[in-house]
C-alpha cells in the first residue's frame, strides 16, 4: 500500500512538471520562429545598417502589444499524452527544445489546443495494474473506435489529407472518441427501449394467462368512474375564474402581509389567516378493513375530544348559542360546535360567517384524514351509522349548499359526487335527489345522461320523479346545441320526447304544479282532463307527493324557457292521445304508483330536512315533524353504532335544590358538589373549575342587562301616555 501511494504521488508530480515544461517550450519555440531571426534596419546618419536581434519585450513595446497576444502557429502548442512511468523516466532528461519522436515508446496524443484535453480525459482512465494498463482495455478501445460508420471514416480521411500530420492524428482520435460516446448513448437508449418493450410483452402475457383481457368494447365506467372526483373542480375559484376572469377573482385575495403558515395543503377548502392557529383537536381517522377493492374508514375521537363533545351536547341542550361560542374559544376546531354555530349564524342572516365556520370544520376534518383515504378514487367508504362520520357528511352538504347559492354549480356538483361516493349503496343523505339538479345547472348534460344509463339497471332511477323529468330535459337541451352533428341532434331530440312521455305517464300529478310554478296557464283540454286534472295530484300517494314537491320546488325554473315549454306542450298532447286510445302502459303505471310509493325511507326525510324546501318540508309525515331535529345530527339512523356513550347526569329536580336549578339554567355544565363522583384529588380542581364557569356565566348575564332611564323617558314625554292619571 505505501508503494502504491508513492507511485501515485510521483505520477502526479511528473504530470505537473511535464505540463509546465511543455508550455514553456512551446512559447519559446514560437517566439524564436516569429521574431528571433528578423533584422530591423534603422536610419543612422543617412545610411542603414543591420542590427542584431531585439528582445521580445522590446518588440512587444514597439508593436504596441501586450504579453500573451503573440500570434501562435498551428504547431506552437503540442502536448503529448503518454504513460506516467515514461514521464517519470524521460521528464528530467528532456531539454527545452527536445521533442519526442513519433512512434517511440507507447502511443501518445499530440494536442494543438490545451482545452481539447477536456474531451480526452477518458484516455487516462481505467485500472492500472503494477504501473501498466491491461492490454485488453487498449485493444477494446481501439475496436470500439474503429466501429464507426463508413461516413465517419471518409470524413476522417478527408480531414487527415487537408490537415497537417500531427493535427490530423489528434483530430482523428478526437472524432473516434466522440463517436464512441455517441455509440454508448445510442446503445443505452436501445437497451432501455428494449427493456420497456420486454416489460410490456411480459405484462401482456400475464394478462392473457390470467384471463384479464375481455373481448368486445370496454364498458363506459372503464374510461373514468362515474363518481370520479376531480381535485381542480373542488375549488370554487376555478369556476369563478372561468366566469369572471382571474383578475376579478384574485384581485381582492392578494395578501397585504405575510400569510400564516398552515401545516398541510388541503383540497376541500383554503385556510384563512383570520382563523385560529391550528392545533390537533383529538380527531383522527383509522382504516377498518379492505375488501373487494373497497377501503372502509372511520373517524375517531380521543378522550379529550370526547370530553369536548359532552360539553357541546350540554350546550345544545341549553338552547343558548353563546354557550357554544364559549366552547369554541377553548376548542376552536371542534367540528360539531362549528356546524351548529354555522346554522345559528345562517338563521340570523350572517351568511359569510356561517360559510366560514363550515370551511373551518372541513379543514379540521381533512387534516385528520388517513394517508390511504382518497377523495377522488371513489373506493373509500365511511359508514353513516357511526356518529363520528356524520359530521363529515353534514359539513360537505352544507358546503355544497353554500357553493350552489354562491353561483358555483359545477363545484357543488363535485361535492355532491363526493358525498355520494362515500356510501353509494345506502346513500344516507339521498344525494340522488339532488345530483340531477346540479348537473343541469352546471350544463353538464353528458354526465347526467351517463349516470342514468349506467345506474338505471340496478338503481331504477326512472322511478324517481327528478330523474324521470331531468334526463329528458338534458337530452332536449343537448339537442339545442349547434356544435353537434345533425344526426346526434335528431337522435337526442327523439330520445328526449320518448322519455318525457314516459315521465308524464308515470307522474301525471306533476304537470299542473309545474305549469303553475312557471306561471303558465294550461289549455282547457289539459286542465279539465281526468288524467292531468286536480284528481291526479290528489290521488297520488303522500310519499310521491313529497318527492314531486321537492323536485318542483328546487328545479321548476329550469323549465321556464319558451322552447322548453313548446316542446313540453307537444308531448303532453301526444300523451293525451295515448290515454284516450286506451294504451295499456297507462294502467301499468297507475298500478306501479300504488305499490312503490307507500312510505318514504328515512334517508329521504333526512334529505328533505336538510334541503329546507318549504313545499317538501310541509309534506313530511307527522312522526317526523313531532320529534326534535338537531342541526348537527338530523334524524340519526335507528341502527347507530356507538363507539363511546355519554355519561348520564343526575337531574337537578330530584334534589329539589332551587339554587342549583337556577345556576344550571345559566350554565348547563354547572354541577353541585353532591352530584359529582368521588374522584380523589381531582375533586378540588373540578370544584374550582365549576366556580370559575359560574362566575363567567354570571358576568355574561350582568353584561346583557339593560337599564332604562326613567328620567329621560319623562323628558321625552312630559304629558304622559294618557292612560295613567
Amino acid at each position: 500500500m505505501p508503494l502504491l501511494a508513492e507511485r501515485k504521488f510521483r505520477r502526479a508530480a511528473a504530470r505537473r512538471r511535464q505540463s509546465s515544461g511543455s508550455r514553456q517550450r512551446a512559447v519559446s519555440a514560437q517566439a524564436r520562429r516569429s521574431f528571433s531571426f528578423r533584422l530591423f534596419l534603422l536610419p543612422v546618419s543617412g545610411r542603414q545598417r543591420p542590427l542584431g536581434p531585439m528582445s521580445r519585450r522590446a518588440l512587444r513595446r514597439l508593436r504596441g502589444e501586450q504579453r500573451g497576444q503573440e500570434p501562435l502557429g498551428p504547431g506552437a502548442l503540442q502536448f503529448a499524452l503518454h504513460d506516467d512511468d515514461d514521464a517519470e523516466e524521460e521528464g528530467p532528461k528532456r531539454g527545452t527544445g527536445a521533442r519526442r519522436p513519433r512512434g517511440a515508446g507507447k502511443e501518445g496524443v499530440c494536442v494543438n489546443n490545451r482545452f481539447e484535453l477536456i474531451n480526452i480525459e477518458d484516455l487516462e482512465e481505467g485500472p492500472v495494474l503494477n504501473g501498466e494498463r491491461p492490454e485488453c482495455l487498449l485493444t477494446g478501445n481501439r475496436r470500439r473506435s474503429q466501429s464507426g460508420g463508413a461516413d465517419a471514416k471518409k470524413a476522417g480521411e478527408m480531414a487527415g489529407k487537408a490537415a497537417p500530420p500531427e493535427q490530423s492524428n489528434v483530430s482523428g482520435k478526437l472524432r473516434k472518441k466522440k463517436k464512441k460516446q455517441k455509440n454508448k448513448k445510442n446503445t443505452t437508449g436501445e437497451i432501455l427501449e428494449n427493456g420497456l418493450e420486454d416489460i410490456d410483452r411480459i405484462l401482456e402475457r400475464i394478462e392473457e394467462g390470467g384471463g384479464l383481457s375481455r373481448p368486445g368494447p370496454p364498458p363506459l365506467s372503464s374510461k373514468k368512474h362515474v363518481l370520479y372526483v376531480e381535485h381542480r373542480h373542488l375549488n370554487p375559484d376555478t369556476e369563478l375564474k372561468r366566469y369572471f376572469g382571474a383578475r376579478a377573482v384574485l384581485g381582492e385575495q392578494r395578501p397585504r402581509q405575510r400569510q400564516r403558515v398552515y401545516p398541510k395543503c388541503t383540497w376541500l377548502t383554503t385556510p384563512k389567516s383570520t382563523w385560529p392557529r391550528y392545533t390537533k383537536p383529538g380527531l383522527s381517522m383509522r382504516l377498518l378493513e379492505s375488501k373487494r377493492g373497497l377501503s372502509f374508514f372511520a373517524f375517531e375521537h380521543s378522550e379529550e375530544y370526547q370530553q369536548t363533545q359532552h360539553k357541546f351536547l350540554a350546550a345544545v341542550e341549553s338552547m343558548e348559542p353563546n354557550n357554544i361560542v364559549v366552547l369554541l374559544q377553548t376548542s376552536p376546531y371542534h367540528v360539531d360546535s362549528l356546524l351548529q354555530l354555522s346554522d345559528a349564524c345562517r338563521f340570523q342572516e350572517d351568511q359569510e360567517m356561517a360559510r366560514d365556520l363550515v370551511e373551518r370544520a372541513l379543514y379540521s376534518m381533512e387534516c385528520a384524514f388517513h394517508p390511504l383515504f382518497s377523495l377522488t378514487s371513489g373506493t373509500c367508504r365511511l359508514d353513516y351509522r357511526r356518529p363520528e362520520n356524520r359530521s363529515f357528511y353534514l359539513a360537505l352538504y352544507k358546503q355544497m349548499s353554500f357553493l350552489e347559492k354562491r353561483g358555483c354549480p359545477r363545484t357543488a356538483l363535485e361535492f355532491c359526487k363526493l358525498i355520494l361516493s362515500l356510501e353509494p349503496d345506502e346513500d344516507p343523505l339521498c344525494m340522488l335527489l339532488l345530483i340531477d339538479h346540479l348537473a343541469l345547472r352546471a350544463r353538464n348534460y353528458d354526465y347526467l345522461i351517463r349516470l342514468f344509463q349506467e345506474w338505471e339497471a340496478h338503481r331504477n332511477l326512472s322511478q324517481l320523479p327528478n330523474f324521470a323529468f331531468s334526463v329528458p330535459l338534458a337530452y332536449f337541451l343537448l339537442s339545442q346545441q349547434a356544435d353537434l352533428p345533425e344526426q346526434e341532434l335528431s337522435s337526442a331530440r327523439e330520445q328526449a320526447s320518448l322519455l318525457i312521455r314516459q315521465a308524464l305517464t308515470m307522474f301525471p300529478g306533476a304537470l299542473l304544479p309545474l305549469l303553475e310554478y312557471c306561471s303558465v296557464r294550461p289549455d282547457a283540454a289539459v286542465a279539465t282532463h281526468s288524467f292531468f286534472g286536480p284528481d291526479a295530484e290528489i290521488s297520488q300517494p303522500p310519499a310521491l307527493s313529497q318527492l314531486v314537491s321537492l323536485y318542483l320546488g328546487r328545479s321548476h325554473f329550469l323549465w321556464k324557457e319558451p322552447a322548453t315549454m313548446s316542446w313540453l306542450e307537444e308531448n303532453v298532447r301526444e300523451v293525451l292521445r295515448a290515454v284516450d286510445s286506451g294504451d295499456p302502459a297507462v294502467e301499468a303505471c297507475e298500478s306501479r304508483r300504488k305499490v312503490l310509493y307507500q312510505r318514504a325511507p328515512r334517508n329521504i326525510h333526512r334529505h328533505v330536512v336538510l334541503s329546507e324546501v318549504k313545499e317538501a318540508v310541509a309534506a313530511l309525515p307527522p312522526d317526523v315533524t313531532t320529534q326534535s331535529v338537531m342541526g348537527f345530527d338530523p334524524l340519526p339512523p335507528l341502527d347507530t353504532i356507538y363507539s363511546y356513550v355519554r355519561p348520564e347526569r343526575l337531574s337537578p329536580v330530584s334534589h329539589g335544590n332551587t339554587i342549583a336549578l337556577f345556576f344550571r339554567s345559566l350554565l348547563p355544565n354547572y354541577t353541585m358538589e353532591g352530584e359529582r363522583l368521588e374522584a380523589g384529588g381531582a375533586g378540588g380542581l373540578n370544584h374550582n373549575q365549576g366556580l370559575n364557569r359560574l362566575m363567567l356565566a354570571v358576568r355574561d348575564m350582568m353584561a346583557n342587562f339593560h337599564f332604562h332611564d326613567v328620567e329621560a323617558a319623562r323628558e321625552d314625554n312630559p304629558e304622559g301616555d294618557g292612560e295613567w292619571d
